[in-house]
């Protein structure tokens, strides 16, 4: 049972990479409309422990907890702080973590949630309820601010035209609703090739601003690779290149598999500590055809995978 209109992706990989057994623990670090948690409570007779910063995702995975007692816990927070939510429960090891990083098709089809330019509603994007709005940001940064916000979250190369038509925008009146910032950036940034809405990449760019997103995924993933025990595993999906880059860093760091640094860096002086992690995925798979075909939103996902080694005696 998954939240009518939320499609995993990538779920058959997740759950091989995962590996479910009886007696485990797992922790699905995003549960969005429960996808993943309802296939490893199906996969195995496990404990599944699942985290969301959204209140109503929660409120969403009620009936997923009643069709599993005693099996499903639900807990309202950040995944980042996964260490202490967890071990205010009792928890101090897991089994397996999977993350599927970004924001969900739920929050993405939901007008009064502000997330997508393809409705129009009020300029929100929060994933929970509260710190500033994409509004605020909006209303608010000067132009060099908002031109870098766009340019390194969003990686949008006219971001600097995008930041300046806003500003002129807003001065005629402030910036409300996803319908007016979608038409000022498509009127500021030319059509690609690629047929991709010339809005996306600036609206990435506030919502992964809003929600402390790039640093909320480092702070997971190093909570994660502490919290798992030897043998289990980790899986983390992710959907544009910002995100995948810090799991690969993460997972490779880990791994022992980090650039080496300089000889002439005092840094190289310093023994490198013992690896963590053992790469299941030395490349990020991909969707297959099939997958994308019959759920678009699927295309851009890329799947890491490693698992946890014991400790050197």
């Amino acid at each position: 049972m998954t939240a009518p209109g939320h499609v995993p992706v990538m779920l058959r990989e997740v759950l091989a990479l995962l590996a479910p057994r009886d007696g485990g623990r797992y922790l699905d670090a995003t549960f969005g409309g429960g996808g993943y948690t309802a296939a490893i409570l199906g996969a195995a007779d496990c404990t599944v422990f699942a985290i969301d910063r959204d209140p109503q995702a929660i409120a969403r995975g009620a009936a997923l907890a009643a069709r599993h007692p005693g099996r499903l816990t639900l807990i309202e927070g950040r995944f980042g702080d996964m260490v202490e939510l967890l071990a205010a429960r009792g928890i101090t090891a897991l089994d397996g973590v999977a993350f599927d990083l970004g924001v969900s098709s739920l929050q993405l089809d939901a007008p009064e949630r502000g997330f997508s330019f393809r409705a129009e509603g009020p300029l929100d994007m929060r994933m929970g309820g509260d710190g500033p709005r994409a509004a605020d940001l909006v209303n608010t940064l000067d132009e060099h601010a908002l031109a870098d916000l766009i340019g390194r979250f969003g990686e949008e190369r006219h971001a600097r035209r995008v930041a300046r038509a806003i500003v002129r925008a807003r001065a005629e009146a402030p910036i409300e609703t996803t319908a007016r910032l979608a038409a000022i950036v498509r009127a500021a940034v030319p059509p690609g090739a690629d047929g991709i809405d010339p809005a996306t990449r600036s609206f990435q760019a506030l919502r992964i601003a809003v929600n402390d997103e790039l640093d909320e995924i480092a702070r997971g993933l190093a909570a994660a690779i502490g919290l798992v025990a030897p043998g289990g595993r980790i899986v983390a999906v992710s959907f544009h290149s910002l995100e995948d880059r810090i799991v690969k860093r993460a997972f490779a760091e880990a791994a022992g598999r980090a650039p080496g640094v300089s000889r002439h860096d005092p840094a190289a002086l310093r023994a490198r500590s013992a690896p963590r992690l053992r790469l299941l995925t030395p490349k990020p798979l991909r969707p297959s055809t099939d997958e994308t075909a019959a759920n678009p939103r699927a295309r851009s996902a890329r799947l890491r995978a490693a698992e946890r080694l014991a400790e050197a005696a």
